[in-house]
């Protein structure tokens, strides 16, 4: 009779600790994705700063996969500012996902620590 709640308590073990382990991955995957879009935000506001510093009429040009197109200052800084806000965007839903993942993984690892303290009871 013991070895089938001893089947049991091992099979449900099994799977949250694999939840664990793929909630973890899904954190590390939302962190880099995050680090990843801060760097090209970065980018887009060194853009932004140095074509501030040229004059209104200066010739500028977008790189559109391998031609370049040329541009007026105007359309490439709404340009920017529209890959900004879309980046933001982006990193607000990922800091959202990462806090139901960070709130599902401190749930699961709760349910290991409670079966292990039933386990430890029962044998107890």
């Amino acid at each position: 009779m013991a070895k089938i709640p001893d089947e049991e308590l091992k099979k449900a073990f099994s799977e949250l600790h694999n939840k664990v382990v793929s909630t973890r991955q899904l954190l590390k995957v939302a962190d880099m994705q995050i680090e990843n879009i801060n760097r090209h935000n970065l980018r887009v506001s060194l853009t932004r700063s140095e074509l501030k510093q040229l004059p209104e009429n200066t010739k500028t040009y977008e790189s559109v996969g391998r031609m370049f197109l040329l541009q007026d200052m105007n359309t490439i800084m709404e340009d920017l500012d529209k890959r900004t806000k879309l980046a933001d965007g982006k990193i607000k839903a990922l800091n959202n996902q990462k806090t139901y993942l960070q709130k599902d993984l401190k749930e699961s690892e709760d349910n290991i620590r409670e079966m292990v303290q039933k386990r430890q009871k029962q044998d107890s």
